[in-house]
């Protein structure tokens, strides 16, 4: 018997993050119906709130905030990271999609590291996320854990292509 125990705890390990449960996954897909459309204004809040992130963008390298939110590279941009969050939020609640979220995030993880991204601006980047989320939701501790969840298990896999 112990050493049944001992295989499906290897096999869950080995496994990975569970993703979320499809109700899980229905409050976050609400919430961000919300969010959509507001990618520059999330990208400018993250960036006000998180200069050494900005800093890490070649192209927004030491140029006025304020400035570029107005621009179409700074839309471009903002466009292109809330598609991948928003692919995630879609492949959540769907076992079906493992392979596809492991592949998306493993390749984020893999451009960050690239570029020196590190554990901690990733967290300034949720932190700054949730709470821009936060503002444009009614916010529930429902909601909250959710999101948290779908971070944890999102940077756990991101992480694991981080130096």
């Amino acid at each position: 018997m112990k050493l049944i125990v001992l295989a499906l705890c290897i096999v869950a390990a080995v496994a990975g993050p569970v993703w979320l449960s499809a109700e899980e996954a229905g409050l976050i897909r609400g919430s961000w119906q919300h969010i959509k459309g507001r990618e520059v204004d999330l990208l400018y809040v993250i960036f006000k709130e998180n200069p050494d992130i900005q800093a890490k963008f070649p192209a927004f390298v030491g140029k006025n905030l304020d400035e570029l939110k107005g621009t179409a590279p700074f839309a471009e941009h903002a466009g292109r990271i809330i598609a991948l969050v928003e692919k995630y939020v879609g492949y959540l609640g769907d076992d079906g999609n493992d392979a596809h979220i492991r592949d998306m995030l493993n390749e984020m993880g893999k451009k960050h590291a690239v570029r020196g991204v590190t554990r901690e601006q990733f967290q300034a980047f949720r932190k700054s996320a949730l709470t821009y989320i936060k503002g444009h939701v009614e916010w529930s501790e429902p909601l909250g854990a959710a999101w948290k969840l779908a971070f944890d298990k999102m940077y756990e896999v991101v992480f694991s292509n981080l130096p």
